[in-house]
């Protein structure tokens, strides 16, 4: 029987495919689907400790917005940006207990903008304007001020969707529009702050893309955001998008900038600042991806890993090489063939650093890790992320599967056992 890797190899039509990945063909995934149930032994914490630290942070801060406690509520985030608290898997807690703040408010209005086109009666303003009249009453507080002009940026959002801007309709864009010049007047009053406050400094750099700032602009704005709080990887992430041409940047200047960003966090991450700010850059344009220093990108992995070691970011990196790039064909040759050697680094990573199973993770990561995702059903949705993982997970123990052993994760990684 033919296995995994020689059936994808077999298939291949390009000399750069040699370079074998289990992660595109349909023999592959039906087999390892077979396979996995009965050759696989890997933890599924449900939920992981990730879960559980952000949901606690987010649901305190609900808790005092529920109570009407804003007083604590903004003294706690205050602590919270100063110390740079993080969570084991690198998420801001201020950044965590600010969405609790403003939950209720913007997950109403986009239950409410579901299908893009309200009831002119929706109660699409109400939560919004309580909020407004919290910030009337603390006008010189940053972080509620943060707070609302978040709730405005979401709002927008929620309004305008993901599509083409020809595809928006009139009413939507001028609600876009709208929130946003807004959250822009609320932010003016708060600037000062942004030079010590990641806080301030991050929802300011959400004002990015909805207007005409300049590449330079952009690249200045989340230089200081990133050297504020270097262990916050989100920041690297959304540079690298905003520095795409569609966002007014360049593949010139999104070169630049990861090389820099490099540099500047050499001490915290090594490569890994070049990898952060590639990773969903090169998921989402093809000729960012063609472009890509991939012996540099693949260090930065390597990198990452060495320095972070919590089970998140080692699920976050094996599902983004396997299911985001792995699965990800575009016609391109040049950028296929980056994804392909990004796709088989899954194999090491996995290997190497998976102890346990996020299977959230798994399922965003099939879908880019899009912002704007809705998920009706988060346990199915949770579900279709466990058994992407499982079948590729078997794929990349398939020849020790064929020896008739049994992979079982420990905390130390993975261990191939009799069967």
């Amino acid at each position: 029987m033919p296995s995994i890797f020689s059936l994808f190899k077999a298939r291949s039509t390009s000399p750069e495919a040699s370079s074998r990945s289990p992660f595109s063909r349909s023999e592959i995934r039906d087999k390892a689907a077979f396979l996995a149930p009965q050759m696989l032994s890997i933890p599924c914490p449900d939920p992981t400790a990730e879960e559980r630290t952000r949901d606690a942070h987010q649901n305190r801060a609900l808790r005092l917005v529920r109570q009407e406690n804003w007083t604590a509520l903004s003294k706690l985030i205050v602590e919270k940006d100063a110390e740079r608290e993080m969570t084991p898997g690198g998420m801001a807690v201020a950044e965590l207990m600010a969405f609790g703040a403003r939950a209720d408010v913007v997950l109403a209005a986009e239950h409410a903008l579901l299908d893009r086109e309200p009831e002119h009666d929706a109660p699409l303003m109400r939560g919004i304007e309580a909020l407004e009249y919290v910030l009337a009453e603390h006008p010189a507080d940053h972080v509620i001020s943060c707070i609302v002009a978040q709730a405005h940026m979401d709002m927008a959002w929620a309004w305008r969707g993901i599509g083409w801007d020809v595809e928006i309709a009139r009413r939507n864009r001028e609600a876009f529009e709208a929130h946003f010049e807004r959250a822009r007047d609320i932010l003016a009053t708060v600037t000062r702050h942004a030079a010590t406050s990641p806080l301030v400094a991050g929802t300011i750099c959400g004002l990015l893309g909805s207007g005409s700032e300049t590449q330079r602009i952009i690249a200045d704005r989340y230089e200081t955001l990133i050297d504020l709080n270097p262990h916050n990887t989100g920041p690297f992430r959304a540079l690298g998008t905003h520095m795409l041409p569609r966002w007014h940047g360049s593949y010139q200047g999104l070169e630049l900038e990861a090389r820099r960003t490099a540099v500047r966090t050499r001490s915290i991450w090594g490569a890994g600042g070049y990898a952060w700010v590639m990773f969903d850059a090169i998921s989402a344009d093809d000729e960012a991806c063609a472009r890509l220093d991939l012996p540099f990108f693949v260090e930065g992995l390597h990198d990452i890993l060495k320095r972070r070691r919590d089970p998140h970011t080692a699920n976050l990196l094996a599902a983004y090489c396997a299911n985001t790039m792995g699965h990800a064909c575009s016609g391109n040759d040049s950028a296929d063939y980056v994804r392909v050697q990004i796709a088989d680094c899954a194999n090491w990573i996995v290997r190497e650093h998976l102890t346990e199973l996020h299977p959230m993770i798994w399922a965003h990561a099939a879908e880019g890790f899009a912002n704007n995702l809705r998920v009706s059903s988060p346990s199915r949705f949770a579900n279709s992320g466990q058994e992407d993982a499982m079948r590729i997970i078997a794929g990349l123990f398939q020849t020790e599967i064929e020896n008739g052993k049994r992979i079982v994760f420990t905390e130390k990684g993975p261990i191939a056992m009799a069967a």
